[in-house]
């Protein structure tokens, strides 16, 4: 199997004299989206829906809960309606909040050789993220604790197609107060890629960011100069921003680290039934936070994003995987293009086990961030119950496809070797290229070689005791957690100035987060 950045496996086989076929050059670190995106309506409709999210934000405006927030805005030129925390705002502020922020920048990791770039035309993924349950055939469906919360970090730091490290579950048994605690300490000691921090809350997000920035040995100024860290912000659609959220985005923005501005608009629910019209609504709201952000710190790291989709009428529940959550992605990366910001998407799946219905809904909505040239893909691995459990197996049978996107972002040699003329001469009509000079010289790196799939013929997959892909993938991701190890970057003495800094803060009462 393929993991690590750049392929670099011998080759066995190669007859006496024969000249060493070239090394792959597939880096699955530093990913470009190799397909033109798509468009789903024309540039007069994209234009238009752009304008009514402007009006929308002129027009009707949003309620924002914070104070803080509220008077950003008015500083700013906003109408504020202090007793209904309601907040009106102008194209011309939206205009300049756009011209400030960054069109592209790193997203620095623990290691330098993890940054990520976030810009248009690059990719990256991310594996499912928020779940408050765990599951996996050995331990069943369980509420998510710190045991699954560092398997699963270990997991996600073992692939290097999964560039960026989430909040894959809540581990439950840690206190609210502690957790960020504890997640940041496992982050720091067994990945070496850009981590998550909280948005929950001033206290708890200044120290995410004193742990990181003592870690990676950053002055103030040196941490604030580059985003080493991340966060995502949903707007509670329709048409607000709660607390923590607003307050997440203005200590963000003043730290310099970067915000993935996220609205949750089900069409149906929080959203306009169309898919037009829950991108109106999408768009606007992140024009909103993104100007918040801007507001608070010109030139602040921020990504444009969307997690729209579509609800089950008859129950209310979400639908992942769906036509209209395709649609709706190429629309935002359309809306992406036209502000010329880097942004985020989504895959997932609301099937409840690692069934045919969860890799199918998965693999096409993963299609759908894809075609429309996402920067960020998230839930790209294990999520499932949309969002209520992620899934070791699926995790693993995911990451099976994830790396084959990786694949396919490498080059395509097509010179002279790989015409392979010589071969077409040297296999006579009706013969075979099993033996051939130019296949013995190339069959251990010819091919992506599988993860979780099993290509053996019927009769040999029923004497190795016919086990399916969710069995594999068991097999698969315990062999991983027996094999991780500290990376580089998670100094002992390092360490033991974090948990010294956990200790003496959780003596204090930890960090209490804001509802």
């Amino acid at each position: 199997m393929r993991e690590s950045g750049e392929i670099t496996t011998k080759r066995r086989g190669r007859r006496l004299g024969e000249p060493r076929a070239e090394t792959r050059a597939a880096d699955y670190r530093r990913l470009r989206n190799p397909f033109p995106p798509l468009r789903l309506v024309s540039d007069d409709e994209l234009e238009a829906i752009h304008e009514a999210a402007l009006r929308v934000l002129e027009e009707l405006g949003l309620r924002v809960l914070l104070p803080e927030a509220r008077a950003i805005f008015r500083a700013g030129g906003a109408l504020v309606d202090e007793a209904a925390q309601h907040v009106r705002i102008g194209r011309e502020m939206i205009e300049a909040a756009l011209a400030a922020a960054p069109r592209g920048f790193a997203l620095r990791g623990v290691a330098p050789e993890r940054d990520v770039a976030m810009e248009l035309g690059a990719l990256s993924f991310q594996p499912g993220a928020g779940a408050p349950h765990a599951t996996d055939l050995e331990r069943g469906r369980r509420p998510g604790t710190m045991r699954d919360f560092t398997e699963l970090v270990r997991l996600t730091a073992a692939f290097d197609a999964l560039h960026v490290v989430p909040p894959l579950v809540e581990p439950q048994d840690s206190p609210p107060h502690l957790r960020h605690y504890f997640t940041m300490e496992t982050l720091l000691s067994w990945s070496d890629k850009p981590p998550f921090v909280y948005a929950r809350g001033a206290p708890q997000t200044a120290d995410g960011f004193e742990m990181l920035r003592a870690f990676k040995g950053l002055t103030e100024a040196e941490f604030r100069a580059a985003p080493h860290c991340y966060t995502i912000v949903n707007t509670n659609s329709p048409r607000q921003i709660d607390v923590p959220m607003a307050q997440g985005l203005i200590d963000f923005a003043r730290a310099g680290q970067a915000i993935i501005v996220t609205p949750f608009t089900m069409m149906g629910a929080m959203a306009p039934v169309t898919v037009a019209g829950a991108m109106t609504l999408s768009h606007a709201e992140a024009l909103a936070a993104i100007t918040l952000a801007q507001l608070a710190r010109p030139g602040a790291p921020v990504l444009y994003g969307t997690f729209t989709s579509n609800v089950d009428m008859k129950s209310g529940a979400p639908a992942l995987g769906t036509p209209e959550q395709f649609r709706a992605t190429l629309l935002a990366g359309q809306l992406a293009r036209r502000i010329g910001l880097p942004w985020r998407c989504a895959t997932g799946s609301a099937a409840n086990t690692p069934d045919a219905q969860a890799a199918n809904e998965t693999q096409f909505a993963l299609w759908g961030c894809l075609l429309a040239g996402a920067t960020v893909v998230i839930h790209a691995a294990g999520w499932l119950e949309s969002g209520l459990s992620v899934s070791y197996e699926k995790f693993v049978t995911d990451l099976e496809v994830v790396q084959m996107v990786a694949e396919l972002c490498a080059p395509v040699a097509a010179g002279a070797p790989e015409i392979a003329f010589d071969a077409l001469a040297e296999v006579a009509p009706g013969g075979h290229f099993f033996g051939a000079a130019h296949t013995m010289a190339r069959y251990q790196t010819a091919f992506y070689e599988p993860l979780v799939a099993d290509w053996s013929n019927f009769g040999t997959w029923t004497e190795q005791g016919a086990r399916d892909a969710s069995r594999r993938a068991t097999d698969i991701w315990k062999a991983k957690l027996a094999a991780s190890a500290p990376p580089a970057t998670a100094d002992p003495a390092k360490l033991e100035a974090l948990r010294a800094f956990i200790a003496r803060r959780t003596a204090e009462g930890g960090a209490p987060p804001e509802s």
